[in-house]
């Protein structure tokens, strides 16, 4: 089956070198050791041009005929700094298509580099993408590869669309696309149905959009197989509320969904490999409005679990929509849950916006993470569940806070705010993500971005495939 793609785009990859020409990674000391796999001439047009290997630069290298013949792209003095160094290939190479010349097994990092980089937001222009494709050698896994970029690209693609084309009727139909797809039942809960099958929550944070406020649910696999359940937050605009933020933080709040579309991405990796697993995937949808039926702070709530929150501060949204779906999901505990949310700006201030802080307290499924974040260069980094801060959450009028005062240790207090929602799971990671890339890199542009999802999908696969 083709992966879905949210967005047309063109092909990544060729399955054929017959008609590609060659791409020759070096490094400096390639270029000064000798010819290696590397014919003299086109040794020596690399010195006469000066090209020394630097990571991330290319030199065109012409055939007797003046024409492109081949291709020399720096991998720098340590590769491994920069394993996806390959992501500026597809923009500096001419279009058409090409293989790696080696001498021995390529990287798929490398492979999945390049893929990566020529990812390009183009729904709203009318100029064309550059058409440059890779050959992926026998030796590597192309179905997966494809796969994992197809995943990688639908969380991107959620995120950049702005919320006047991806509000929460649109996220929904995005999501039942992906569900169709893979065969998958999609079921949603929306408007006034919300408070009468008991997710106050949800309703609560999003009645006052124009768009109903829902909760999205997908079944797909087999039963008796290991359920794994991913929970996404899908606030598709965060005005702040009644407490609302300033226009510049209030900029990029078209990307407070990106931990329903890392989730999705990641149910789209699993579902296109076939993994033998029960996947569920639950996305609160909501926009966080400003209107006479706001909440209020100081308001407080009985929760799905039956646990009250007061109301202290209306931009902390995206917890009070995460309690009841957690709450759900742990009725019937998974072998595995895994949240994801862009949910405080402290996990920004602790661990910048290039890490994916994750909380458990499961010391097994920490250590296969990070094997996993390392295995894949996807990076991740585990913050405490500290108990000593849970005191910091209880509320004098109701059970707990969703905006402790004090300001201390947010990213951690917002944990132990989603972790009384969690009972019943003995094995669940609540994830802070950033949902955006605020520079360009080699694998990506400046915009949304999926975080740690791919080392998600190798943990899964490994989880299940013994």
């Amino acid at each position: 089956m083709t992966p879905f793609q949210h967005i047309a785009r063109p092909s990544v990859f060729s399955s054929s070198d017959a008609l590609s020409k060659p791409v020759h990674a070096v490094t400096p000391d390639d270029i000064k050791a000798g010819p290696g796999n590397i014919d003299p001439a086109t040794l020596a047009w690399a010195k006469a041009a000066g090209f020394t290997g630097e990571a991330g630069t290319v030199l065109l290298v012409p055939n007797e005929k003046g024409e492109v013949a081949s291709a020399l792209f720096g991998l720098g003095a340590d590769p491994a700094d920069a394993p996806f160094i390959s992501g500026k290939l597809s923009k500096l190479l001419p279009a058409g298509d090409w293989h790696i010349e080696a001498a021995g097994t390529v990287d798929p990092r490398f492979l999945l580099g390049f893929g990566l980089g020529t990812y390009s937001f183009t729904r709203y222009k009318t100029e064309k993408q550059k058409d440059v494709r890779l050959s992926v050698p026998s030796s590597a896994d192309a179905a997966d590869l494809e796969r994992q970029l197809a995943g990688v690209f639908l969380a991107r693609d959620l995120i950049n669309i702005p919320t006047n084309d991806m509000g929460p009727a649109d996220l929904e139909a995005a999501f039942r696309a992906l569900g169709e797809h893979y065969g998958a039942s999609v079921t949603s809960i929306v408007g006034e149905d919300l408070l009468t099958q008991n997710f106050p929550l949800v309703y609560t944070v999003g009645q006052a959009s124009t768009s109903a406020p829902r909760l999205l649910e997908m079944r797909w696999g087999k039963k008796g197989a290991p359920r794994i359940t991913l929970v996404g937050k899908g606030v598709c605009f965060d005005t702040g509320g009644l407490d609302i933020k300033g226009a510049a933080n209030m900029a990029l709040m078209k990307k407070d969904m990106g931990g329903a579309a890392n989730v999705m991405g990641l149910a789209l990796m699993i579902m296109d490999a076939g993994l033998p697993v029960d996947l569920q995937v639950i996305v609160p949808a909501v926009e966080n409005s400003i209107a006479g039926n706001a909440f209020r702070p100081g308001d407080i709530y009985k929760s799905r679990k039956g646990v009250t929150v007061q109301i202290d501060n209306t931009d902390a949204e995206g917890r009070l929509i995460l309690a009841d779906a957690l709450a759900y999901a742990d009725e019937t505990p998974p072998d595995l849950m895994i949240d994801m949310a862009t949910l405080t700006g402290a996990a920004r201030v602790a661990l910048g916006t290039e890490l994916a802080p994750y909380f458990t307290d499961d010391e097994a499924l920490s250590a296969g993470l990070m094997n996993a974040a390392s295995s894949e260069s996807d990076p991740m980094w585990r913050l405490p569940l500290w108990k000593g801060y849970d005191k910091d959450i209880r509320a004098r009028a109701a059970d707990i806070t969703n905006s402790p005062s004090g300001g201390m240790a947010g990213a951690i207090t917002a944990a132990l705010f989603l972790k009384r929602f969690v009972t019943a799971t003995k094995s669940w990671a609540h994830f802070d993500i950033y949902g955006w890339s605020l520079a360009d890199k080699p694998q990506t542009p400046v915009g949304g971005e999926a975080f740690a999802i791919r080392a998600l999908y190798r943990h899964i696969r490994g989880m299940v495939s013994g």
